[in-house]
């Protein structure tokens, strides 16, 4: 994406009419409105004035819809060709006004904005360069828009402002915490990515997004992640796109932090770990569910269900990769992760046939349908075992969990009853028929648990002894 999209058509015209607007502001009777904005490091108060919606322009810059530009290959293209055009600005409108992770729907959030600013009018002004390109409104503009309202408050940033002004000044106009329409997941991690291929110190970033240096390089690692799996999806003309992934934030954040947990002990399963993970991400399932994918995942269950033509992994695998343009190499994938990697490659480039409808012929379609489904069953068979198996090890383990409760209860009640002989406070009644009371839990416990061990061990031989005079 270019760094300085020029200006539109009717430049000279906004400027002109724009310089009007605020000569008359400063000549009325009346205080002028102004808006705060953070410009080149600093605060400014730029007057805000009333501007034809008509004769302003998105911006095509915007980082709100970054991700969402992929969606329409021809109008982005036709976007890119010329950013001023009406196909170009038509195709922005469309953007602002649908789902991030689905552009083929309209946004609820855009209707209730839309419903508010009809009701209540524009509370907030947006923001314009002198050319007329909204900085900060965009969505509120194509509201307006669609309200038939003739006119939209802006305020007006100096005449000297750059393509690189404007990136910054939206960003820190977005990222207040007050603000009323997020970014969507993928367009802010796109907005980190940015802020740091222009060098910004972490610590400066991390301001900015009202966030920390560690989850600026979780975000850093996901989006890094999420470009790796539009490249291995792509097949002919077909691929995902960043926007694919937009209702994923909690799966992937999840993701990293047992990644870098299980790096640290074992590398090989860490990266195993992570292709089964990103395939069960693709396909969909909750985070509670992927959770349960563990490191013996594919042997413990996974294996039992996987048609053999999934599992294949080419005999001949290199033990040692090399290095483009350096003299080096390193260790291949084991044969595991990279069985694991070619099932999630599979899956990556089914999905995104799926996704590409038009682009695909019948047969294609049938045949990554088919494909997609299978391996949902696969993963859901898998993981319900997983289920199972947690839910057995809870119920075995239930009843010990209980006793080493009751341990520490009366650990504690040594501790109670020496402080309360220090100050003569020892409701010894209470306390004896709270033994009684104990007495008789003991002897149900002896019986309930001779009848479900055959085999003795010294703990239960004892207890049955304690509690023989029950019986």
């Amino acid at each position: 994406m270019p760094t300085d999209f020029g200006v539109p058509p009717i430049a000279d015209e906004n400027r002109v009419k724009i310089e009007e607007r605020l000569k008359d502001l400063r000549a009325g009777g009346a205080v002028p409105e102004t808006l705060r904005v953070e410009f080149r490091g600093g605060p400014i108060h730029v007057e805000v004035i009333d501007m034809p919606v008509d004769q302003l322009y998105y911006n095509p810059a915007t980082h709100r819809i970054s991700a969402q530009r992929a969606y329409d290959p021809v109008r982005e293209e036709a976007l890119t060709k010329d950013h001023w055009s009406d196909v170009g600005q038509s195709y922005l409108h469309h953007l602002l006004t649908s789902m991030p992770a689905d552009p083929r729907q309209r946004d609820p959030d855009f209707d209730k904005l839309k419903e508010s600013l009809r009701d209540h009018r524009q509370n907030e002004p947006g923001l314009i360069s002198r050319e007329g390109v909204l900085v900060n409104g965009n969505t509120r503009r194509a509201a307006l828009k669609e309200l038939g309202v003739q006119y939209i408050r802006v305020g007006v940033l100096p005449a000297s402002c750059t393509w690189d002004d404007i990136r910054s000044v939206e960003l820190s106009l977005q990222l207040r915490p007050d603000r009323r329409r997020e970014y969507s997941y993928v367009n802010q991690l796109m907005a980190i990515e940015e802020q740091i291929a222009q060098e910004l110190p972490l610590a400066a970033i991390a301001k900015l997004f009202h966030t920390s240096t560690p989850a600026l390089e979780r975000d850093t690692w996901v989006l890094g992640q999420l470009r790796d799996l539009v490249k291995r999806s792509e097949h002919g003309q077909v691929k995902l796109r960043l926007m694919d992934f937009e209702d994923a934030k909690e799966s992937f954040a999840e993701l990293y932090r047992t990644y870098v947990k299980e790096k640290a002990r074992n590398k090989e399963a860490a990266d195993t770990l992570l292709e089964y993970r990103l395939a069960a991400i693709v396909l969909d399932f909750a985070k509670t569910d992927i959770r349960k994918i563990r490191t013996d995942f594919r042997e413990k269950y996974l294996e039992r269900y996987l048609p053999k033509g999934f599992t294949t992994v080419p005999p001949e695998a290199p033990k040692v990769v090399s290095i483009p343009g350096l003299n080096r190499s390193v260790p291949a994938p084991s044969s595991e992760t990279a069985g694991a990697r070619a099932l999630t490659d599979l899956l990556l480039r089914a999905k995104a046939t799926q996704k590409s409808v038009s682009a695909a012929t019948a047969e294609e379609l049938t045949a990554a349908n088919s494909s997609v489904t299978s391996l949902r069953d696969v993963f859901e068979d898998s993981i319900e075992d997983v289920h199972k198996v947690d839910r057995d090890r809870k119920k075995r383990l239930a009843a010990p969990d209980r006793v080493s409760a009751a341990v520490k209860e009366l650990q504690q009640c040594v501790t109670d009853l020496a402080l309360a002989r220090g100050n003569n406070s020892l409701d010894e009644g209470a306390f004896d028929d709270a033994l009684l009371t104990l007495r008789q839990a003991l002897s149900r416990v002896s019986v309930e648990a001779s009848k479900s061990i055959q085999l003795p061990g010294e703990g239960l031989s004892w207890l049955r002894e304690a509690v023989a005079d029950e019986r």
